[in-house]
């Protein structure tokens, strides 16, 4: 077994251990902040008719929202076969078997396998791997679209946080690591790739950024963005005339809602002969 297999095999067995207490979790307290600081940025990204990638989808319940959502179709691939199992269930007794296919595995030695998306999604998928060029690289190849991921923030209390953990998998034995990256080196891939980002919401461990494919590069005519998004450029649009509407206004001598200046309220000026 090479050194990346162990890794494998020991990063699947590690979140397998805690695949029940996942969904225990989601179940009595629903989803994270970070994951819904993520399905917002994808909302405004638009995901109406979207085909979905979520690697590292772990139980599934971050993309099953999504097709609830408007979502056409997701693919879910994880390390751990604990997850695929009970993502499979869980989309089952949720109908969404039809709309869904998992698999099981590191994305990197199966993209080949796998469709191209319009949404790729790294839910804390990123800090688990070493080779984060190489995921990107790979996952950015499959997203016509919209990428989107969460990653940890480079804090000294995640430092330490991440430091502690793996102190405590090295004495267990286990070949598994999480690592942070920078995010402007992140950033530097996907604007290369014809990417610009249009979210950015933070906790106070976790970043989470989203993604869009510039106009030119799209390939995917199909997505819509959502209505949230377009009452947001509404609203800035509108903001953006009134303040033209402002600025003309006054240089006439009026204010936008229609009243006089002071100079005006006082009348022309007296002749100075009378």
């Amino acid at each position: 077994m090479t050194c990346c297999n162990a890794i494998n095999a020991d990063t699947g067995r590690f979140f397998s251990h805690f695949a029940g207490l996942h969904r225990l979790r989601h179940r009595w307290l629903g989803f994270e902040r970070t994951q819904c600081q993520l399905i917002d940025g994808l909302r405004l990204a638009g995901i109406r008719g979207a085909e979905l990638l979520e690697i590292g989808c772990g139980p599934g319940y971050l993309h099953r929202a999504l097709l609830r959502e408007g979502a056409t179709r997701a693919v879910g691939v994880d390390l751990s076969a604990r997850m695929i199992d009970i993502a499979r269930g869980e989309a089952a007794s949720e109908s969404l078997a039809s709309r869904t296919s998992y698999h099981h595995g590191d994305f990197t030695l199966i993209a080949d396998q796998l469709p191209d998306v319009d949404v790729t999604i790294l839910d804390k998928v990123i800090c688990c791997y070493p080779d984060w060029e190489r995921l990107v690289a790979r996952s950015l190849a499959k997203t016509r679209r919209v990428y989107a991921f969460t990653i940890p923030r480079d804090r000294a209390l995640t430092r330490i946080a991440i430091a502690a953990m793996s102190w405590g998998l090295c004495q267990s034995g286990c070949c598994y690591r999480p690592f942070i990256h920078d995010p402007e080196k992140i950033a530097e891939c996907l604007i290369a790739g014809g990417f610009h980002r249009i979210h950015e919401a933070c906790t106070a461990t976790w970043m989470t950024r989203v993604y869009v494919r510039d106009k030119q590069d799209s390939g995917s005519p199909g997505l819509r963005p959502s209505p949230v998004g377009f009452r947001r450029m509404s609203a800035f649009r509108g903001l953006l005339r009134r303040g033209a509407n402002h600025l003309l206004a006054s240089r006439k001598g009026r204010h936008v809602d229609g009243r006089y200046s002071s100079h005006q309220l006082a009348g022309p000026p007296k002749d100075a002969t009378t």
